[in-house]
């Protein structure tokens, strides 16, 4: 009996540290979670900056880069995941295309 008590008591201190490691990972996470926020906000809005700055050529060959590259991937049998995330410079520039080309989609824009 006392082999098992005394499995049993180690069992529990390392269940217990286990969950005392997870819960310092997950302050710490919970910490850094508005700067990595903040951090990531900062990071798409100078992307759209660029992207709206870039020239007409430029803004359909990323385009037609884009859809390319996730069809490729589509194709290939890749996670729908990485096919969204290549499709997102597509959307972004072609949105950038559209303002352009489009008055009242120039109006509205301004007004964001």
């Amino acid at each position: 009996m006392s082999a098992t008590t005394s499995q049993q008591r180690t069992a529990a201190n390392q269940v217990r540290q286990a969950v005392d490691t997870v819960a310092g990972v997950a302050g710490e996470v919970t910490a850094r979670l508005p700067e990595a926020a903040t951090t990531t906000r900062e990071a798409i809005d100078e992307a759209n900056r660029r992207v709206r700055q870039g020239s007409d050529e430029t803004l359909r060959i990323v385009v037609g880069t884009s859809i390319g590259l996730a069809s490729g991937l589509f194709l290939g049998g890749a996670p729908r995941i990485l096919v969204l995330a290549a499709l997102a410079p597509a959307s972004l520039a072609g949105m950038a295309l559209m303002e352009r080309g489009d008055p009242v989609l120039r109006s509205a824009a301004k007004v964001r």
